[in-house]
């Protein structure tokens, strides 16, 4: 979200960005907007001075025997707040107004962000490992899962509705293990906090991460005015919310395997067979809070730890560097980590790293103090997919599978898999 002082003092770049994203800019209505309220507010300030100084009039003109002005004067009084009580409400309107506005405007790209309308826009930036030959004409995780007797969906939309999956015995072991494998990475190798966050939120949460107001369709709200979190990325943002740290406490870095719910309002039609597009997955996610002058680097950073799952479980993927087109609402630059799926003869995103600046910083309020113990500035933020759960399964179950159907365990995995080495074998 941006100041609108910020964007008074750069036109340039605000409208600049917000063109190279293809949104129209909204300067001129926003200038109107505050200067509607600034002057609104000065002529509140002038009737309050006008009437602390007729209150202290009244007082001299009783003292004097002047009752004639007084009794004018205290008119005048009557007056000044029939139009405060008025123009309070007013200037709750405009500040409300204002706020709405500012509230609905994307964040603004960095320079070498290419410009773009959609993913066929995405550009490459590098690779790890080679396609696997696998020899014979590969299935897709949902005829795998099917034949082993593990991977229901008919029974998931019996309970529950469409988009949702019921996985059982191995499948559902494996699902567990990559996400306690990925946490267990972050945690003890890459220095980031585990934290076990609520995975329904209020609407100051949602706010501060940029789901609300603009994105209330693609998320769940519970009878009671509660949000179901779209990515772990919202509760751990959060956590500083309203805070004001010490640059020497920067950066903070959190990870969480959360549940994560999605209505997929704007994807009818889209992947509906499978596992790759549900209402109900699980993520691991990694958050990081830094300082003004750390967010690329830590961006690079976070994109290494999200890779370093895939190249441990010997998984081939793409990483490509997100046009302006396909980039999400809060990020000014973004990674997208596509996974190899041969069943699917393409790949599939399952890491999305986002570098933010400030932009979360200003909803939230959250800020650090500099070395010097006086200046604030609003903290910058950082958030990646480390990686999606789901999808990674539906990854491993395709690169991994066996021409009868089995399907072999990652190395990574057998520690956690009871010492299996193959799941789904024919007995």
């Amino acid at each position: 979200m941006y100041d609108i002082k910020w964007i008074r003092d750069h036109k340039q770049e605000f409208e600049a960005g917000l063109a190279k994203r293809g949104v129209a800019s909204p300067f001129d209505g926003l200038i109107e907007l505050s200067e509607k309220r600034s002057s609104h507010v000065g002529k509140v300030q002038e009737a309050q001075q006008r009437r602390n100084s007729a209150s202290k009039e009244i007082g001299a003109a009783m003292g004097k025997g002047d009752k004639d002005l007084a009794e004018k004067l205290k008119v005048e009084v009557g007056q000044i707040k029939t139009f405060l009580s008025e123009a309070e409400e007013i200037e709750r309107q405009l500040t409300t107004e204002l706020s709405d506005a500012l509230s609905v405007i994307p964040n603004i790209p960095l320079d070498d962000v290419p410009k773009g309308n959609d993913e066929a826009d995405n550009v490459f930036y590098r690779e790890w490992g080679s396609k696997p030959d696998l020899g014979f004409d590969a299935k897709e995780h949902y005829e795998l899962g099917e034949a082993m007797g593990q991977m229901d969906f008919e029974t998931a939309t019996k309970i529950s509705g469409a988009r949702f999956v019921l996985l059982s015995k191995d499948i559902a072991r494996m699902e567990r293990a990559l996400g306690q494998f990925m946490l267990n990475l972050h945690s003890d190798e890459h220095g980031y906090d585990e934290i076990s966050p609520p995975v329904m939120v209020n609407d100051e949460t949602m706010f501060g991460t940029g789901q609300l107001p603009k994105f209330s369709e693609d998320l769940f709200k519970t009878t009671d005015g509660r949000w179901l979190i779209p990515t772990g990325e919202v509760p751990l943002t959060n956590i500083v919310r309203g805070d004001i740290l010490n640059k020497s406490k920067l950066p903070k870095r959190y990870t969480a395997l959360t549940h994560c719910f999605r209505s997929e309002a704007g994807s009818a039609g889209r992947d509906t067979r499978g596992m790759l597009r549900q209402h109900q997955f699980g993520k691991v996610e990694m958050v990081s809070i830094v300082d003004k002058d750390s967010g690329l680097d830590e961006l690079e950073r976070m994109l290494g730890c999200a890779e370093k799952v895939l190249q441990l479980l010997g998984l081939h993927y793409r990483v490509v560097t997100l046009c302006t087109g396909d980039m999400g609402f809060g990020a000014r630059k973004t990674y997208d980590i596509e996974v190899w799926v041969p069943g699917q003869n393409t790949y599939r995103e399952v890491s999305s790293c986002s570098f933010c600046g400030n932009f979360q910083g200003l909803r939230m309020n959250a800020r650090y103090r500099d070395e010097d113990g006086k200046t604030l500035h609003h903290v910058h933020t950082l958030n990646g997919s480390g990686i999606a759960v789901g999808r990674a399964l539906i990854a491993v179950l395709e690169n991994y599978q066996n021409e009868d159907g089995s399907v072999s365990v990652p190395d990574a995995l057998k520690p956690y898999m009871g010492g299996k080495n193959v799941i789904g074998e024919k007995t």
